[in-house]
C-alpha cells in the first residue's frame, strides 16, 4: 500500500487533510512539530486524532523556530491580535511551513513514501504567503530537484487538497469523511484544556465555516459553549 506523510498539527485542516489521505487509501505517518508555540494543546490533540484514526506511526520533532522569534505565536512580548488586519499578520511564523515540508520530505524519503500532505489554504485563511498553492509547485519542484528519491526514483508528491477550498467545504468534507472536530484545536490563544479564546482570527475562521456549512460547531470556548 502507498505510503504517506501527514503533517497534522492537531487543527481542523490537518485533521481533515489525514482523512483525505486514508480515504485514499494510504497508509498514513502523522507528523507534528513543537516549535515553541505558546499555545501547547494542539500537540496533545494531534496526538490523540492520530492515536483516534490508527495513523501507522505519530511522531513529534522538536525545532527551534520559536528561538528566532518575530511571530505572535512564539514570542510572548507581541500580542495575538483579534483582527489579522491589512497584509500579512503578526500570527505568521517566519519560514514555518517550508521547515515543516523539508523535515517531512526527509522523512517520507526514509520510508519510501509516495506523498506528503500538508492542510494549507488559500481561501479563508490569514493571508500567510506558505499557504499558497505557488509555494505547493515550488515545493514539489524542490522535492524533486534535491533528494535522492527524486533523482532517481521519481518524486514525492506534495498534496494540498484544502488548497482552493472555502473552510464550510474543508468542514463538510471533513464531516463526510468521519473527522472528529470535537477533538481539533484551531485557536491561537487555546488554553492548556484545549479550549478556544473565540477572538482570534483561528476562531472566527473556524466558526464561521461551521455556520456556513450549517453543522453545529463543537469547539469547546474558554469562556462557555460560544464565543460570546
Amino acid at each position: 500500500m502507498a505510503k504517506a506523510v501527514v503533517l497534522l498539527s492537531g487543527g481542523l485542516d490537518s485533521a481533515t487533510v489525514l482523512a483525505i489521505a486514508q480515504a485514499r487509501g494510504f497508509d498514513c505517518y502523522t507528523l507534528s512539530f513543537d516549535y515553541g508555540q505558546r499555545h501547547r494543546a494542539e500537540l496533545a490533540a494531534a496526538r490523540q486524532i492520530s492515536r483516534r484514526v490508527r495513523a501507522v506511526e505519530h511522531r513529534e520533532m522538536e525545532i527551534p523556530i520559536g528561538a528566532i522569534g518575530g511571530s505572535a505565536l512564539t514570542d510572548e512580548t507581541i500580542s495575538v491580535p483579534d483582527d489579522g488586519g491589512d497584509g500579512i499578520p503578526v500570527t505568521y511564523v517566519p519560514a514555518r511551513n517550508t521547515v515543516f515540508l523539508s523535515l517531512a520530505l526527509a522523512w517520507a524519503e526514509v520510508l519510501g513514501a509516495d506523498a506528503i500532505f500538508i492542510g494549507v489554504n488559500a481561501v479563508d485563511y490569514s493571508g500567510y504567503p506558505d499557504c499558497r498553492p505557488e509555494f505547493i509547485e515550488a515545493f514539489a519542484a524542490l522535492a524533486a530537484l534535491a533528494t535522492k528519491q527524486g533523482v532517481e526514483d521519481g518524486a514525492v508528491a506534495i498534496e494540498a487538497p484544502l488548497v482552493s477550498m472555502t473552510k464550510a467545504d474543508i468542514i463538510r468534507a471533513g464531516t463526510e469523511a468521519g473527522v472528529d472536530y470535537a477533538l481539533t484545536v484551531s485557536c491561537y490563544r487555546a488554553d492548556d484544556a484545549g479550549r478556544a479564546c473565540g477572538c482570534c482570527d483561528a476562531c472566527r475562521f473556524r466558526r464561521d465555516g461551521f455556520e456556513a456549512a450549517g453543522l453545529a460547531d463543537p469547539t469547546r470556548y474558554q469562556l462557555g459553549d460560544s464565543a460570546s
